[in-house]
């Protein structure tokens, strides 16, 4: 899917999946804000309560903490991502998910990992693509979405 508009929405997850694969090509925003992944249910994207952290390593490392999503990468201005991140359910009971991501940014040489948990208050259903604050809108790239 082309990445356009303030937010690019999967939805129809089943029920059965156990991990979700979402992978990211080029993906960069007209602004700079954060890109951002959000879970949700038959109730909505669910935008508080991510755990978690973000860590860029470059010359001078940088690990960033957002609550309203699993943050792609710490870069906030001209980046372009590349890579993938994987949701595996840690907790069907209690429908908690855990995030791990490995994103490149092109043209810097910066790489960022991105780990945490979120549980949603239902049967997950839906993934988000936004940024910090939703206003920024993606100006370029595509992402795909797969899930086991």
């Amino acid at each position: 899917v082309t990445t356009s508009g303030t937010s690019v929405d999967f939805t129809g997850i089943p029920s059965t999946a156990t991990r979700i694969t979402l992978n990211f090509n080029g993906i960069s925003t007209n602004g700079t804000s954060v890109p951002i992944i959000q879970l949700g249910d038959s109730g909505g994207v669910e935008t508080s309560g991510y755990l978690g952290n973000t860590g860029s390593i470059f010359a001078a490392p940088v690990a960033t903490s957002y609550t309203t999503g699993f943050a792609l990468d710490s870069a906030t201005a001209a980046s372009v991502r590349y890579g993938t991140m994987v949701l595996n359910l840690l907790n069907a009971a209690t429908f908690t998910w855990a995030a791990i991501a490995a994103i490149a940014n092109v043209p810097g040489a910066v790489s960022s990992l991105t780990a945490g948990p979120k549980s949603t208050s239902a049967v997950l259903d839906r993934v988000r693509l936004t940024t910090v604050g939703g206003a920024d809108t993606f100006d370029a790239g595509s992402m795909n979405i797969s899930w086991e």
